[in-house]
């Protein structure tokens, strides 16, 4: 299901107000060129979609190849807590969860980043310090957006200096939905250079999006205005990350590299909560966008319960016995 973008009449870069360049520079220029760029997408095949997913989350690994998925899917959660009775004893011990998940077991991997509003970022740096693992942090008045660009941007500004490695911004909906494409473009340019050097993931709110023609829509908007990662969803609404929308992500991805030689992320994130899950997913991933992507630096997990399941499925592995919930912590 080839997602190509139409070729616009000129192809040359485009750099202007801190806008991205590359090659499809000249279809942001004005509201009616990024407007004509976004519906010029095709249509999405809802039917072939979903029996595709259908379909690719059907295949079953077992033994060495489950090992090495199961191991693959823990480097790439982003542990995360965004709960208004958050404490920084919460988020120490997450941090410390991430840096060594299973503390019987040094041979687990960490996981990628542990994921926190902006002012538990310091203390979630303090708690990984040393590790690798990153501290990701959702901005923008998270999960809704319904804030000025001022206050976004404020919001963004805190979070770097508190040193987060990676911005999880929430796309304007309202805007989105209403047609007013090249305002979400420009608050997303924005919102990535107020970023610096930490990595911009862009969340879409899928659930919210309603069409899968919307969702094509949002990842190329995303894509074009910068976005190191496009995401799925906050977590805080009804339809979070499914495989169908997912693998609609994956195919614009791979199909935005092709067009431009840049690589984007993809960040499902809401709901996936067992191995057999996640396993789904890493299948998506390597079927769509190709190996490129099973890596943590190209793909991730947005995820609480996630790793203590991957954690107990690990040790059946290794012992061939089920440990049961008891043998995770409660996070």
């Amino acid at each position: 299901m080839p997602t190509t973008a139409p070729s616009p009449k000129h192809s040359t870069s485009l750099e202007q107000g801190g806008a991205p360049t590359h090659a499809l520079g000249d279809v942001t220029a004005s509201d009616s060129t990024l407007r004509r760029f976004l519906h010029g997408l095709p249509g999405v095949d809802a039917v072939g979609l979903e029996a595709r997913a259908a379909s690719l989350g059907t295949r079953s690994i077992k033994t060495t190849a489950k090992a090495y998925a199961i191991d693959l899917a823990i480097s790439m959660v982003d542990l995360t807590t965004l709960e208004g009775a958050d404490t920084p004893g919460k988020v120490r011990a997450l941090g410390v969860k991430a840096v060594h998940p299973d503390p019987t077991d040094r041979t687990a991997p960490a996981t990628a980043a542990v994921c926190v509003y902006p002012d538990m970022v310091a203390t979630a740096k303090e708690a990984v310090a040393g590790s690798g693992v990153k501290v990701a942090s959702v901005a923008t008045a998270f999960p809704a957006g319904r804030a000025a660009l001022g206050v976004k941007l404020a919001d963004v500004r805190d979070a770097v200096a508190a040193g987060a490695d990676e911005i999880d911004m929430v796309i304007d909906r309202g805007a989105f939905l209403a047609g007013h494409y090249l305002k979400v473009y420009d608050e997303i340019v924005a919102v990535k250079e107020a970023s610096g050097a930490a990595r911009l993931k862009v969340i879409f709110e899928t659930g919210e999006l309603s069409t899968y023609d919307n969702i094509r829509r949002a990842s190329w908007l995303g894509m074009l205005a910068g976005a190191d990662f496009i995401k799925t969803s906050t977590g805080k609404v009804a339809v979070n990350a499914t495989p169908s929308n997912t693998l609609l992500m994956l195919e614009a991805v791979r199909d935005f590299r092709a067009q431009t030689g840049i690589q984007v992320g993809v960040k499902p994130a809401g709901g996936i909560r067992t191995t057999k899950d996640a396993v789904k997913f890493l299948v998506l991933v390597n079927e769509t966008a190709g190996e490129d992507w099973l890596d943590n630096h190209w793909f991730r997990f947005g995820a609480s319960s996630l790793l203590n399941d991957l954690l107990m499925q690990r040790q059946k592995l290794a012992t061939g016995r089920y440990s049961g919930p008891d043998y995770v912590t409660v996070d």
